[in-house]
């Protein structure tokens, strides 16, 4: 039989899809039955300090002992550090039944850092729904994005947001108290101007994509309009495809003023108009600034149909002692 090239590309195509299959259903089996025993062995661990035969703490002889009898009887890794965190990992998850298959030992290291069993919740969910990496967990836990989405919100989205994690049901879902722009590595006295930025932004499109939350498609930047022989450019355009509407952002250096909630209100009026389609919802104006004036917001939005939101950003990670205390007025409420 003649070997032609299409056919042997053909198989060759094949048989590397079933192989990258393979190999991808195997690691996902390996992950699921390492962190299967890693919660048994934390099992093991905790009944037996429970049962009298050591002290529950951190810091007794017990994990030391561990270490180095399972290291000279099976080899590497069995450090003291990886019992404490086997020992917590099967203390913070104690229903076997919660344990996600997609998620990695390595997800697991990160979430367990984690200190309110609603925290912990809300990022194992959330890892699931958005496919998070290892590194994209630590940025988010690090940003405290649980705890700037439920100040976004009252008390009984609180408790939905870590029980089913952050869903995008509606406008107001997109907002985060502030949005964090750390990763742009812009001093935080640093007196930058609004398009550098833009540009800062642009260049670091990935992150920020990340920090906006699951659904946004970028479009375009510096976006043309013109309305009566003038012309207006919108910072960044966005599609979201969960709302299935468009996203406009307006970047504001200082504190917002009613003049750019006026602006921007144009701007959605224009889409609603020449922009979208009979598929498309309502466009969403979002307008990020340094600072917001409350009192102006309430009156400047107040007989505006279009959803214009405001929200603050800063260039550096919050501070975590006041976003705790925010959190638990809220809950106190």
């Amino acid at each position: 039989m003649e070997i032609t090239n299409n056919n042997y590309d053909e198989l060759i195509d094949g048989i590397g899809k079933l192989l990258r299959q393979g190999r991808q259903k195997a690691a996902r089996e390996v992950n699921s039955i390492l962190v299967n025993t890693y919660w048994e062995i934390g099992k093991y661990i905790v009944e037996f300090e429970q049962h009298g035969n050591e002290k529950a703490e951190y810091g007794t002889q017990l994990f030391d002992r561990l270490s180095k009898d399972l290291t000279k009887a099976y080899g590497k890794g069995f450090s003291r550090s990886n019992f404490f965190q086997i020992r917590s990992f099967y203390l913070k998850f104690p229903i076997v039944q919660t344990l996600s298959g997609q998620l990695t030992w390595s997800h697991y290291i990160e979430i367990i850092k984690a200190d309110h069993p609603l925290e912990i919740g809300f990022y194992s969910k959330q890892c699931v729904k958005d496919k998070w990496t290892v590194r994209e967990l630590k940025r988010q836990m690090k940003s405290m994005l649980f705890h700037r989405l439920a100040l976004s919100t009252d008390k009984a989205g609180f408790l939905k947001l870590a029980n089913v994690g952050h869903e995008v049901m509606e406008a107001e879902d997109l907002l985060k108290e502030p949005f964090v722009l750390e990763f742009l590595n812009i001093p935080e006295h640093y007196q930058y101007l609004e398009g550098e930025l833009e540009e800062k932004i642009i260049n670091n499109l990935q992150q920020f994509l990340l920090e906006l939350g699951k659904g946004f498609a970028f479009i375009g930047r510096q976006y043309r309009m013109t309305l009566g022989g003038k012309h207006y450019r919108l910072d960044l355009l966005f599609y979201h495809r969960i709302l299935k509407c468009f996203v406009l952002i307006d970047l504001k250096r200082g504190e917002i003023d009613h003049q750019d909630i006026g602006q921007m209100n144009l701007y959605l009026n224009y889409f609603k108009k020449e922009e979208n389609t009979e598929d498309d919802n309502e466009p969403v104006g979002i307008i990020l600034g340094a600072t917001k004036n409350e009192i102006l917001v309430e009156y400047a939005t107040a007989s505006i149909t279009n959803k214009v939101l405001l929200a603050k950003y800063q260039m550096y990670l919050p501070r975590e002692e006041q976003l705790r205390n925010a959190l638990i007025k809220l809950l106190d409420e």
